[in-house]
């Protein structure tokens, strides 16, 4: 493995080659150019594209950085389409690793000769990426086996290159606007995590588990099992799934495959993953699909997957009833909530520039919507206004763009609106629902509370700070605690008001949203509403006259 000092002057060199001075310059490179005139980019060669001297500057920067570009082609908010497609050309194979070595790495990881333990095993290489390389093999009960074997040295190259692209970020930020407005440095702790998780084998095979286990009862789609006994960090052991690649049409129609059912059906597993589990597959590119002769569909390749949490959830929610109600005001609400780039956002303009994507499907039923085509136009919205999704949401929205377009192989009839559809709006209801709004306000109201109670700790810090920089303040708790007291009730009648003006507001959006539901509840809410802000109103007004009356 080469030096520090030596990679980083073969990174100036390949991006400069490339094309790419810019970027040496933005991330202080300079200085590590060789002191000779660099030949322009398109001297003497054919002319290339900005994005393709980009994949090809990744691809001669080794495993590391491939991965990378990997990782971006995945961030539609990040990139526009033309980057996006180009670093997707990205080529995961390299030069196999002899066997020999490989065979020493399963002899020290498996504590025994893998010719051994296994009742076969082909030496030659079925696939070789840039982490691993993959080998057929059968168990001795005669299962079917493939096994995956980390490259030697791959995590000692990896670690170098995370911890340069790190210094080089951090660089980048101090320098260029552009790094500091998508937050480089934090994008690349993000993507230094998910390098360092598809570096370890026991991760990918939890992931499969889980997944076997949410599919357990659905015959709809099949999940390798994981054979443990012959598992670790740098040894992977799983079923071997046996099928047809889901975009070769003319095997399919030969076996009989009904092609449009199969569409909905892996996308209903997909809508699933997302908003039943909360767990996904975040790569269902069609080399990680199989269909197999049953019809059933096989999925791999666990490395790369996504968690809709609370907090996700919440944000999708927010975002779906802008959409379903064809709203830009609600929409840009949403988004500016969930901006994770830390830039300040114009709201007017951004609620200006989502009117013409409303408009695009206005009118229109989420069956028939390009889902694929709406969220594309959304994307460059909020790459123009520098807004940036947390990884989660990010890897979604690219998952749903990559669903529809594979249920679009297999039924050019396919839309992926009727199988969303239903999903976004039960999320859409959930985020109106009173009760969620009671739930959201009450931990509102605690952090208020909290915030009152840890006041005079608070204070306490700063006078001791100021003390030791030599500033002498006198203050006596008796003068401090009626601002704690008027503080604490101050928050006690926020959350009070709130939770009464968020009650109405959630009985008006659930009259509009369904009327059927609305006539059934009219009475009982009614009553329940006029009771509760009626009493609210009360301890409003009475906490405000003892107020006065103390002088508080």
């Amino acid at each position: 493995m080469i030096s520090h000092l030596d990679r980083y002057r073969q990174i100036a060199e390949i991006l400069s080659r490339n094309g790419l001075g810019f970027l040496v310059s933005a991330m202080g490179l300079e200085g590590r150019l060789p002191f000779r005139r660099q030949q322009p980019p398109n001297e003497g060669r054919q002319r290339r594209t900005r994005p393709e001297y980009l994949r090809t500057a990744l691809e001669e920067l080794g495993p590391t950085y491939v991965k990378i570009g990997q990782l971006l082609s995945t961030r539609p908010d990040l990139l526009p389409p033309e980057y996006q497609e180009e670093l997707a050309k990205l080529q995961d194979d390299a030069v196999p690793v002899p066997w020999p070595r490989i065979h020493e790495e399963l002899r020290q990881e498996l504590d025994a000769d893998p010719l051994e333990i296994f009742a076969s095993f082909n030496t030659s290489v079925m696939a070789s990426a840039s982490i691993g390389q993959v080998y057929a093999a059968s168990l001795r009960d005669g299962r079917q086996v493939v096994v995956k074997v980390r490259r030697p040295g791959i995590a000692e190259e990896v670690a170098q290159d995370l911890e340069i692209l790190q210094n080089l970020a951090n660089t980048a930020s101090k320098h260029w606007e552009a790094a500091r407005d998508y937050d480089v440095t934090g994008l690349m702790e993000e993507f230094a995590s998910t390098l360092r998780g598809e570096l370890d084998y026991l991760q990918e095979g939890r992931n499969a588990d889980r997944f076997q286990l949410n599919f357990e009862n659905n015959a709809a789609i099949t999940i390798p099992v994981i054979y443990w006994d012959y598992t670790t960090s740098r040894v992977l052991t799983m079923e071997r799934i046996n099928g047809t690649k889901v975009t070769d049409t003319a095997a399919l129609d030969a076996a009989g495959i009904d092609r449009p059912a199969l569409a909905r059906a892996a996308t209903a597993c997909e809508m699933q993953m997302v908003f039943d589990d909360g767990f996904f597959h975040a790569d269902p590119h069609p080399g990680n699909l199989f269909v197999e002769p049953g019809g059933s569909v096989g999925l791999i390749d666990f490395g790369m997957v996504g968690e809709v949490d609370e907090r996700l959830r919440n944000q999708l929610s927010g975002l779906f009833v802008g959409i379903v109600r064809q709203d830009p005001e609600r929409m840009a609400n949403a988004l500016v909530r969930i901006n994770a780039s830390g830039v300040r956002v114009d709201r007017v303009k951004l609620r200006m520039d989502l009117g013409p994507l409303i408009r695009m499907y206005s009118g229109k039923d989420l069956r028939t919507a390009p889902v694929g085509n709406i969220i594309t136009t959304g994307l460059g919205i909020l790459r123009a206004h520098h807004i940036q999704l947390p990884r989660e949401m990010a890897l979604l929205l690219r998952m749903l763009i990559m669903t529809e377009g594979m249920g679009e192989v297999l039924d050019p009839d396919f839309r992926l609106g009727p199988v969303l559809g239903p999903y976004a709006r039960r999320m859409a209801r959930q985020q109106l629902n009173p009760v969620n709004y009671a739930r959201r306000l009450g931990r509102a109201g605690t952090e208020v509370l909290e915030l009152g109670a840890e006041l005079p700790d608070q204070v306490r810090r700063l006078l001791n700070t100021l003390d030791f920089e030599g500033m002498e303040v006198h203050i006596r708790a008796e003068e401090l605690l009626p601002l704690v007291i008027r503080l604490e009730r101050v928050g006690n009648r926020m959350v009070a008001a709130i939770f009464a003006s968020a009650f109405i507001r959630g009985v008006g959006e659930l009259a509009l949203g369904d009327s059927s539901r609305w006539k059934s509840w009219q009475a009982p809410l009614m009553s329940a509403g006029l009771a509760s802000t009626g009493a609210l109103g009360g301890y409003i007004a009475w906490t405000s006259r003892r107020t006065r009356l103390r002088g508080l």
